[in-house]
């Protein structure tokens, strides 16, 4: 079997850990992994495959050296390095939001567009959606393809892992503090999140939506290649470790009962569908692979409304397991 030598930027991080646990798991043809990290975190181990590996400078690596690098270190990381990554003949699958809305730059989710991964040729670079688009456009793509979709109103109940290491932290601390009666440390949040939920995640822009909000907006757009759909979001922050969930209530171009919906849903790709139950964050949104989907119903006055529940592991597949699903179509497809 080919393998394929692979850099891994943001190791150390939660999205960058899960990435290589994933490689492992799904044995993906490496040959050569290089994790790479900030200078402070040069020198750190990570095990994989049960070998000891060391982590290196992102500023001192050679990207010439590598077929593909898997990045999750943060925008401002990925304006720095991805050109050069590109330029050195590396395809740069990222996970920030740098690059989503270029033109120029294919925006992936494997369930819902994998034919545009083909399109990194342009730049050499992939995006990954943000992690709310993802487990939405997973849940919604089977009805979308179906009947079609006018208007998505969205409600989000977001993790604190999906800001990071820092996330979870400020959240145990401040279930510490609390439990201890003592004064709690702000963190990294606008507003206190233990035992509470934020309205806002991102600053808030001038339309008055959070970016948060704006990027289901903008990236889902894209995804479907439909300048036409109306999605209209509502983000927050809520006092749960590991997985998002997501009420969405869509209404379609032609009628569809719940029960046709249902079975789209069982069918599809990437999709658990839980139809005498429902998913919860803390059960079906914590390492798992797939997209949760209950409580599907169908508007009581529209028969062109439905209502899905939706829950997925965030840092799984709303980031890592996202990536390396576009990595392994690469390399089926485009990279032989």
């Amino acid at each position: 079997m080919k393998t394929y030598d692979i850099a891994v930027l943001g190791a150390t991080g939660l999205v960058g850990e899960t990435i290589l646990s994933i490689l492992e798991q799904h044995q993906f043809p490496v040959g050569q992994l290089y994790v790479l990290a900030s200078e402070r975190s040069a020198g750190a181990k990570i095990t994989f495959a049960g070998k000891k590996i060391t982590v290196q400078d992102a500023a001192e690596f050679d990207f010439s050296q590598v077929d593909i690098g898997l990045f999750s270190a943060g925008g401002a990381v990925s304006e720095r390095y991805a050109p050069i990554a590109a330029e050195a003949g590396c395809v740069v699958i990222d996970n920030t939001s740098q690059f989503r809305y270029d033109l120029d730059v294919p925006l992936i989710v494997p369930e819902v567009n994998a034919d545009k991964i083909e399109d990194y040729q342009a730049r050499h670079i992939i995006a990954n959606p943000n992690c709310s688009t993802i487990q939405m456009m997973v849940a919604l793509k089977p009805i979308y393809d179906a009947v079609g979709i006018t208007h998505i109103q969205v409600a989000t109940y977001q993790s604190v892992s999906g800001s990071g290491r820092k996330g979870v932290e400020t959240l145990e601390n401040q279930t510490k503090q609390l439990f201890q009666g003592q004064t709690v440390e702000p963190g990294i949040y606008p507003r206190q999140i233990g035992f509470n939920v934020v309205p806002q995640i991102d600053p808030i822009l001038e339309n008055g939506y959070t970016r948060e909000e704006m990027k289901l907006f903008w990236e889902t757009r894209k995804i479907l290649d439909d300048p036409h759909i109306h999605v209209n979001a509502t983000a927050v922050r809520v006092p749960v470790f590991y997985g998002h969930a997501e009420a969405i209530h869509i209404k379609t171009k032609d009628a569809m009962t719940a029960d046709q919906a249902k079975i789209l849903l069982r069918q599809a790709p990437g999709i658990m569908l839980m139809e005498e139950d429902y998913p919860t964050p803390i059960e079906e949104g914590t390492v798992q692979d797939a997209v949760y989907v209950g409580r599907v119903r169908q508007e009581i006055s529209n028969p062109c409304g439905l209502n899905l529940w939706v829950v997925a592991d965030n840092v799984r597949k709303g980031a890592a397991l996202n990536a390396v699903q576009i990595a392994e179509i690469l390399v089926e497809k485009y990279l032989r």
